[in-house]
């Protein structure tokens, strides 16, 4: 057979264009945990499985549990950022302040589980934070957990029960309302929380429920508050891509990022995530703890004491410039939406 130059400048073409979309890619995703606790294991794991599954194993992701890439947890955005990992799972609230809109979703008694939270905060993002928040990287996920417990050790059923308490808090925003209901406030990553609190450096620390076996939170307190009805607070969380690392996917991998990543993902890992908490709070009744369930009667207090905390956020956000009233509003209407409660 004769092959004519245009013929072999098609064969050239087929042969490069076959070539790329059998690229491989291999994606280091980086985070805090043990491998074995519930965001890695029933989260960060069925996501990853999927993409290599969905990408006939064109895409292989190595997964990092527990630091071990290096640095530490308030280093994982920057991380994502600077390509030392290419995904990480973080708590945007280890870096206070760098991402001011998102912490509307952590305001007290603001959410009523976690997917309606998760829905409405991928939701919000989409519509007002993608290009400012979260213009440095690819958000994947963006979601939030179960009801956020106090866990100490002594009984609280009273915010007066607060007053002397040192409690671990995980964000700004929590911080600053722990201190409001009289503790005294002491932020740190969760994988601080045992050694601070066998050392005694804190006296509790407020977590939700799915979280604390990976932390032995159970064993090293005794005494757990929840409340009925109601969320004290619930912390925020990103899955993260490097730029550079999406951007260097050929089209039909990028496809395979993108489907298994936004909202329906987000309402999942909120919604599993809520999920390990009856595990979780089972390993705490089986070791004989003291749990204070708050009626929504005995609730009332505790909301009226935290909306000074939301007020405080949302005149603060107004002065900065970002619509703390707006961004307040609207966060309330979608999760409302969400929770079919609108």
């Amino acid at each position: 057979m004769i092959i004519t130059r245009t013929v072999f400048a098609g064969l050239v073409a087929f042969a490069i264009g076959t070539a790329a979309s059998a690229q491989e890619v291999t994606l280091r995703l980086h985070q805090f945990l043990p491998a074995q606790a519930n965001v890695p294991a029933n989260i960060l794991d069925v996501w990853a499985d999927r993409v290599e599954a969905d990408s006939n194993g064109r895409i292989k992701i190595d997964r990092f549990p527990s630091m071990q890439l290096g640095g530490t947890p308030p280093q994982l955005i920057d991380q994502v950022i600077d390509g030392v990992a290419d995904i990480v799972w973080t708590l945007p609230g280890y870096t206070p302040g760098r991402f001011p809109q998102l912490e509307v979703f952590e305001l007290p008694f603001i959410s009523p589980d976690a997917e309606a939270t998760s829905r409405a905060f991928w939701d919000l993002a989409e519509a007002r934070m993608m290009d400012s928040d979260f213009a440095a990287f690819k958000p994947l996920g963006l979601w939030v957990h179960g009801p956020g417990i106090i866990h100490a050790n002594r009984p609280v059923a009273a915010i007066t029960d607060l007053e002397g308490l040192k409690l671990r808090g995980p964000t700004r925003v929590i911080t600053n309302l722990l201190t409001d209901l009289g503790a005294t406030a002491v932020g740190m990553p969760v994988p601080a929380v045992p050694e601070a609190l066998s050392r005694g450096v804190i006296d509790g620390a407020v977590i939700p429920w799915e979280v604390a076996p990976s932390i032995r939170v159970q064993e090293l307190v005794t005494n757990h508050t929840e409340f009925d009805g109601a969320a004290l607070y619930a912390a925020t969380f990103i899955l993260a891509m490097n730029t550079n690392s999406y951007n260097a996917l050929p089209d039909d991998l990028k496809a395979v990022i993108d489907a298994n990543s936004g909202l329906e993902f987000s309402a999942f890992a909120g919604r599993t995530q809520q999920a390990g908490d009856a595990d979780a709070r089972a390993l705490a009744v089986a070791a004989g703890n003291s749990i204070i369930t708050l009626t929504p009667d005995q609730t009332a207090p505790w909301r009226e004491a935290a909306a000074a905390t939301t007020a405080a956020w949302i005149a603060e956000a107004d002065a900065a410039g970002i619509d703390g009233t707006g961004l307040y509003a609207a966060a309330t209407a979608l999760i409302a939406k969400h929770a079919g409660k609108d």
